[in-house]
Formats: structure tokens, sequence, C-alpha cells
């Protein structure tokens, strides 16, 4: 047999074990998007952002090394001050400073979130867009935020690929756990969850990741998912 004919075959096997292993991670996403439907019925965003885009871009922004808890809270306070895009534009840095001061990194996040509301009601005449490749224009925002206004606001396939996603989907075997990376994740989930349920089971994964899989201890023993999770069988 000639070399390069054995190497065809050894990559034929490859190839067919590498079938096998997405499909046993598709079966095993399956399983964890039923159960987590079964303990968490209403898949909400843990942002109150009250249905308005513009909002959910702002708080997502908040959102970053903060606690979506705290961001509701300063919102409030803000959106009485700055009740639209525009008026956000036009408003003082200092004041909005002082406002989102306790979400951290304020001078930044203040600077930010008034030009994103510039950029929305200048650019865009007020309307969020609805693409990625438009939503990564406004500054400070990532593709978690753009995926998370992808998913919430136009129901389109969006893996929203923070804290909690990226520990407890580790844990669960769908990459290695060491794997941290953001972009690297969102593209092996997106490969392996139905495209309809991914935002759904984003939002169930914070709530499951603050009932259950806690980032020092995860309550294994009383887990919905522990049949399938490498993190747990490891443990023993």
């Amino acid at each position: 047999m000639k070399q390069a004919d054995s190497f065809q075959i050894l990559s034929g096997h490859e190839k067919e074990n590498g079938v096998m292993r997405k499909r046993q991670l598709q079966d095993k996403a399956v399983f964890a998007v039923e159960q987590l439907k079964k303990e968490y019925p209403s898949a909400i965003c843990s942002l109150g952002y009250e249905g308005d885009p513009w909002r959910l871009m702002i708080m997502g922004r908040l959102s970053a090394q903060c606690t979506d808890a705290r961001v509701n809270i300063v919102s409030e306070e803000l959106f009485r001050s700055f009740p639209t895009a525009a008026a956000m534009a036009d408003g003082d840095l200092e004041q909005i400073e002082r406002i989102v001061r306790p979400c951290g990194l304020y001078k930044m996040k203040a600077s930010q979130i008034k030009e994103e509301s510039r950029m929305l009601t200048e650019q865009f005449g007020g309307k969020m867009p609805d693409t990625m490749e438009q939503l990564l224009l406004f500054p400070g925002v990532g593709r978690k935020i753009a995926n998370l206004i992808l998913g919430d606001i136009f129901h389109l396939p969006a893996v929203v690929t923070d804290t909690h996603c990226i520990r407890i989907c580790g844990r669960l075997g769908f990459y290695p756990e060491s794997l941290k990376d953001p972009g690297k994740v969102e593209k092996i989930l997106s490969g392996i969850i139905e495209p309809g349920e991914q935002s759904d089971f984003c939002h169930r994964l914070v709530l499951f990741g603050r009932d259950v899989c806690q980032a020092r201890s995860p309550k294994c023993e009383n887990c919905p998912l522990r049949s399938v999770c490498e993190h747990n069988s490891k443990r023993g």
C-alpha cells in the first residue's frame, strides 16, 4: 500500500470519528436544552430593558465586569435622566459618569454609551440595526452584546458567550474546560445547538449558573444535567 493511500484511509477514519463526536455533542445539547426548559420555563433576559433595543445595548455595555442586578438598579436613574437615545446623546457626560459609576469603569462606559446613543440617533435614525456587522460599529459593542441584541430583539440564532455559558458548557464537555475564548466557544456552540434554541438556552444558562452550576461550589448532587456532565463524572 502506498503511503499516500494509507494517509487517505487514516484521514477518512478521523473524519468519521469527528462526525460521530459531533452527533454525540448535538444529542447532549438537545438533552441540556430540554432539561433546562423544564427547570426554567421562562427564558427571560436578566437585564430589565423593557423591550427597548437601545436600553438593551446600553445595559449590555454597563454589565461588563458588573452584575446584572447592579446594572438594573443603576439603569433606573439613568433612564429617568435620559429616557431616549437622543436625550443621552445630548446629555452631560459628567452626569452620565456619576450615575453609572457603581458599574465600574465608569468613565469609559459613560463615554461609550453616550456615543452609542449618538450613533443610533444620527446614523441609524433611532432604529437598531439587525446585523452583526452593523452592531459591531458601536463603541463598546462586541460579539456578546451584538448576539444578545440579535437573539432577544430580532429572534435570530445567537450564542451569548458570557461567563456562565463558557463555564457551564465547558463542564458539560462541549469543549475542554480550559477553553475560555468567547469567540471559539461561540463557534463551537453554534454548531451543536439548534439555531432556534440558542438565545433562550443562553438565558437559561445564566439562571442555572446562579442556582446550581456555580463557579466555586457547583451543586452537582442536585443538578438535572449530571448524567451528561463530564465535570461531574470526573468527580467520581
